[in-house]
């Protein structure tokens, strides 16, 4: 994983790399030159190329094996061979499609906004204070973690589908950037 670094100049992640990755520090209207910024993304093992191979792989495997249940007189077994192939090509899209939920928190001395993009791409944004937001990163007796910001009785949680060990670096960086302005 990448850690979130103040005034990041690196390039957008690939597909397959980091899940939190330092973004270019663009100053959005309103909030004047972020400080912090990450952007937070479900990682996907597979990219494009591999997903091509793979599909490539089983679609020669199930052509070939329902070409030889036909010549064997099976001939409703082939149906089931491509609707195999179309069923895991279907999944994979369900699962990309997820994939492109993102989550970007960006830290200046005016604001801490954390603004979410659903698979849809619809964004959502939430604002807080730098001075009064906190940092919440707690641990379960089963280890799992959670990262939230807290302020004034609201409480966001934010980046669910990073690994425990991303949420408590995040969670260590951002409280960084944080006390760095106060």
């Amino acid at each position: 994983m990448t850690a979130p670094e103040e005034n990041a100049q690196a390039a957008p992640p690939t597909a397959g790399s980091a899940t939190v990755a330092p973004r270019p520090a663009l100053e959005t209207p309103g909030t004047g030159t972020p400080v912090f910024e990450a952007t937070l993304y479900p990682h996907r093992s597979l990219g494009p190329r591999g997903f091509f191979i793979l599909m490539g792989f089983l679609c020669a495997i199930n052509f070939g094996t329902g070409l030889l249940f036909w010549t064997l007189g099976a001939w409703p077994i082939a149906g089931f061979c491509g609707l195999d192939v179309a069923l895991v090509y279907l999944a994979f899209r369900v699962s990309y499609r997820s994939g492109r939920v993102r989550e970007h928190i960006a830290l200046s001395r005016e604001a801490l906004t954390l603004t979410r993009v659903d698979a849809k791409g619809a964004a959502d944004a939430v604002t807080f204070n730098p001075y009064w937001v906190r940092v919440l990163f707690s641990e379960g007796v089963d280890g799992r973690t959670a990262v939230a910001l807290t302020s004034h009785g609201a409480r966001i949680a934010f980046g669910r589908f990073l690994t425990d060990d991303e949420r408590r670096e995040l969670a260590d960086a951002l409280r960084a950037a944080l006390a760095g302005l106060r």
